[in-house]
This record gives structure tokens, C-alpha cells and sequence, in this order.
């Protein structure tokens, strides 16, 4: 039985507009974002669009996006599956929520001096997995 392969399929546009729209827009308007975010997912009829807009932190700090690719044998493709929702609810309200807080911190910390900026980017990139558990 042959297995689908399932391989990150990236969307970002060239370094140098990353780096200008983090240095003049995106760690302001990220910031802000995440606030809001967060102030949503207080709130129970607010949670599911602070969770989404966590999902969306590295587009908008960065203009950095992926999702995974399924490909089964027969060449189709496809979104990868995803975790039970149940069990993605559970994560969140046990750990997602403040691993992701302080995960978040430590990459706007990064993203605030040049050498560690990779490291934020690809920090703020795991973002969604970390709230979630969501496959992008």
C-alpha cells in the first residue's frame, strides 16, 4: 500500500519586502494584532476569531505563509488532514494559549535585532501550530 506524501508548500514573497514590511509595518501592526487576538480569545463568542487571527501572525508580522500539501499516489493533491478538532480544543485551553504568549514574546524579543530576525520569522511561522495544533 503506497503511503500519500505530504510536503509544506510555502507562499512568501522576496526577503528584502519581508524585512521592509517588518521594519516599517509589520512589528507595530503585528503587536496590535496579537493584543486583539488575545482580548478576543477571552471571550467565548470572541474565540474563534481570536484564534483564527492567532493563525494569521505570521502573514501579518512578516507576509510569511505555508500550508501542507497532500499528494496521494494517484496525484491528487490536497490540504493535509487535521487534528481532531476536540483535540485541538482541549490543547488550546490547557497549554496552547500561554505556550503560545510566551513563544511569541521570545519572537518579537528576536525579531527586534538583526541577527536573531530569521529566527523570529521562523518562530512566528509555528505560531498557528503552536495554538492549535493546526496544520497549515
Amino acid at each position: 500500500m503506497t503511503r500519500p506524501i505530504v510536503y509544506e508548500q510555502t507562499n512568501r514573497p522576496g526577503c528584502l519586502l519581508q524585512i521592509l514590511w517588518f521594519a516599517f509595518i509589520g512589528w507595530w501592526l503585528g503587536a496590535l494584532w496579537v493584543v486583539v487576538a488575545w482580548v478576543l480569545c477571552l471571550t467565548i463568542i470572541g474565540l474563534p476569531l481570536g484564534a483564527a487571527m492567532l493563525n494569521k501572525v505570521p502573514q501579518v508580522m512578516a507576509l510569511r505563509g505555508r500550508r501542507l500539501v497532500q499528494v496521494s499516489p494517484d496525484g491528487s493533491v490536497s490540504n493535509a488532514p487535521q487534528i481532531n478538532l476536540f483535540i485541538r480544543a482541549i490543547y488550546f485551553v490547557l497549554i496552547g494559549w500561554w505556550l503560545s504568549a510566551i513563544w511569541m514574546v521570545v519572537a518579537y524579543a528576536l525579531c527586534m535585532t538583526i541577527i536573531g530576525l530569521p529566527f523570529g520569522f521562523w518562530m512566528f511561522d509555528l505560531v498557528p501550530t503552536l495554538v492549535t495544533l493546526k496544520r497549515a
